[in-house]
């Protein structure tokens, strides 16, 4: 039998009432929804592709955290971007993420839209060794 965690709510992880999870576990994978450039409230907070990257990756790691991961354990990140163009910019802050030989599998497209007007969106799969239920 599978044990299932919704992620709702946490310390660093935006609030809205939109109906959806932060973050799922089953077992020991979690899904983590996609996350945008938004503050603590849900609020969109523009700015250039990096600032809107960092804000979006540190809401990401937050609904990791908050559903009992660590970031060694991502192993899956989707990126979707409005303009391609932005890739170089957001593989450098990538990086500098994941140094170690432990970087997760990707995919990256370009969306017609992002919620918001944003300009990049990151959702991903964390999956840990063992659990108990």
């Amino acid at each position: 039998m599978s044990s299932r965690r919704f992620i709702t709510k946490g310390e660093d992880l935006p609030q809205w009432d939109a109906p959806i999870s932060h973050a799922v576990v089953v077992n020991n994978i979690c899904y983590v929804s996609g996350q945008l450039s938004v503050d603590n409230s849900g609020k969109y907070i523009p700015g250039t592709i990096l600032e809107e990257a960092e804000c979006a990756f540190g809401n990401f790691f937050a609904a990791i955290t908050a559903a009992g991961f660590t970031l060694q354990e991502i192993v899956f990140i989707d990126l979707a971007f409005i303009d391609l163009q932005d890739i170089s910019i957001v593989n450098q802050l990538f990086s500098s993420y994941f140094a170690s030989e432990r970087k997760p599998a990707r995919t990256i497209y370009q969306a017609a839209a992002l919620p918001f007007g944003g300009k990049i969106k990151v959702t991903g799969v964390a999956i840990r060794d063992s659990y108990s239920t």
